[in-house]
């Protein structure tokens, strides 16, 4: 691979990395800890092998009990390097053999990898140049926890996976179900070895070889190459030394390893997120919440109080001035419910009624089909952090409601106009009426003391004391039921305004404390998506 496509793959591989840990960190609190685990993992030994040698390609030898997987690597080494033995276990320790000792230390020292072998130049295969390290590691299916844990670690460390079968336990469904077909996505840094064919009679090698390529494609390794081999004659081992001599070469064998361990992490976590999508805030599901909500919060007894409150100022303004007073023994209706104070919003709570249950139920219906319908079509973990988002919010609505309409402008203090004329009128009216019964007293009382009686001016044969009585009587009257139907209308009107105001007070609260929360919910679910995406391609 030319150093412009090795610095392609590694921008591209670092993008799939930063998307990856993306994706990570906004499955936080919604997916599963362990699968997150798993992930975190993944960037961390990937961060920590690209600040390593890239010029090194590690290579490791995996092998069950018995299949010979030191003598071939001692074969592919050219020479006596790991022990080998018919007792289990035999290898105890990872045995790197290496070439290229510049820069391979500190790798070596990640890899926990203690025994260390300077190999001689093979020709043909490696020499200092080629930045190769062989790694000979423990069987396995060793009896030793410690030698199983070692293998279990370093299959997810080593850039290039040599599996090295024979012919008896080649199907073992521990090495397929445990190891390779968890690790099919790295199919591009995984060769085969069935070692001991010597063992076979000539005819079967073809036979036991296919019959191994079929198991592989069932574990998603078909396009992985396999290679039959004895390490005791030396049968198929330049084909295995060929084999890792093209990988190292191309070096490519890091940034392929690690595009795997992404794929497979970004699988993971698609595995346990699931598919699907929000159906998101709409309009209508906005409306509904708000109108409920108002319900609940009483909003509805607050614009009938403030329509009376209307009424009941007006009648004590405008009303016929012998019996206005009487209004004031009336307790204002806005006052009852603490909604004329001058306190701060912040620190004023109105004296509504407490949410009972039935407040409390619609509230927590309402905010429950919000999420519903929001949340639809999103995959199950995301339903529930959606659906979550907005319960931590429901908590904090009655309180937030409460502070809503007491801090909300009902411009109940509000003067109308026609307040003065109608009052001026009516005192007017009652001066005319009191000023009539006077006169017409006084001509009582003057009759009464057998007096002379003067004449009293008349109208189209009306007294004019009558006329004032009768007419400020009558204009008082009829300024009363004026007032009644001008003062029904506007006191209408201003619930009206009132309740739209209200309406917003509730839904600016239902927006930051439900509606903004899911919104950011279901924003954090497509980043994850989008992440997730980049991640996987």
């Amino acid at each position: 691979m030319s150093r412009h496509s090795l610095a392609r793959a590694a921008t591209r591989l670092g993008t799939r990395l930063e998307a990856l840990n993306s994706a990570r960190e906004l499955a936080e609190g919604v997916l599963p800890g362990e699968a997150l685990d798993q992930v975190f993992q993944v960037l961390d030994r990937a961060s920590a092998r690209r600040s390593l040698s890239a010029d090194h390609t590690v290579v490791g030898f995996f092998g069950a009990t018995g299949s010979g997987k030191s003598t071939l690597f001692n074969a592919v080494n050219g020479a006596e390097i790991a022990t080998a033995a018919a007792r289990r276990p035999t290898t105890s320790e990872p045995l790197a053999s290496v070439w290229g000792a510049e820069g391979s230390e500190a790798l070596l020292d990640w890899l926990e990898v203690r025994q260390r072998h300077h190999a001689d130049p093979v020709p043909g295969f490696a020499d200092e140049s080629s930045g190769l390290i062989l790694l000979d590691l423990p069987d396995f299916d060793s009896t030793r926890l410690a030698n199983r844990e070692t293998v279990q670690r370093l299959v997810g460390m080593v850039d290039v996976l040599v599996w090295v079968l024979d012919p008896q336990k080649y199907a073992d469904a521990a090495v397929h179900q445990d190891f390779l077909a968890p690790l099919a996505s790295h199919g591009a840094v995984t060769l085969v070895v069935l070692n001991q064919i010597d063992r076979l009679p000539a005819a079967d090698v073809p036979l036991v070889l296919e019959s191994l390529k079929g198991i592989l494609a069932q574990d998603g390794l078909g396009k992985v190459q396999v290679i039959g081999a004895s390490a005791l004659t030396g049968t198929g081992v330049d084909a295995v030394r060929a084999a890792i001599r093209q990988v190292v070469a191309q070096r490519a064998a890091l940034s392929l390893r690690l595009s795997a361990d992404v794929s497979r992490a970004a699988a993971l976590l698609h595995e346990v997120s699931g598919d699907g999508e929000a159906a998101g805030v709409k309009g209508n599901a906005r409306s509904r919440l708000a109108e409920e909500l108002a319900v609940a919060a009483n909003v509805p007894l607050v614009v009938d109080a403030v329509g009376r409150s209307y009424r009941q100022e007006s009648t004590r303004r405008t009303g016929w001035p012998v019996t206005r007073w009487l209004v004031r023994f009336r307790p204002d209706p806005l006052r009852r419910l603490n909604l004329r104070s001058s306190a701060s919003p912040e620190v004023n709570r109105t004296s509504l009624p407490a949410a009972g249950a039935p407040e409390r139920a619609r509230t927590d219906a309402a905010v429950r089909d919000f999420a519903d319908t929001a949340s639809d079509g999103a995959p199950g973990p995301w339903r529930a952090s959606i659906r979550s988002a907005a319960r931590q919010g429901r908590d904090r609505l009655p309180d937030a409601l409460d502070q809503a309409i007491a801090g909300t402008d009902l411009k109940a203090g509000r003067k109308s106009w026609w307040w003065g004329l109608f009052n001026v009128v009516q005192w007017l009216a009652l001066l005319t009426a009191v000023g009539g019964l006077v006169w017409l007293g006084v001509l009582a009382v003057l009759g009464y003391l057998q007096l002379p009686v003067p004449e009293v001016p008349q109208v189209e044969g009306w007294p004019i004391p009558t006329l004032m009585v009768a007419g400020g009587a009558l204009l008082g009257i009829l300024l009363a039921i004026t007032a009644k139907f001008i003062t029904a209308g506007v006191a209408h009107a201003r619930a009206t305004a009132a309740r739209k105001r209200l309406k917003a007070a509730v839904s600016q609260v239902a927006g930051k404390h439900v509606i903004e929360p899911v919104e950011a919910e279901i924003g954090r679910m497509k980043a994850f998506s989008e992440a997730l995406k980049t991640a996987r391609k």
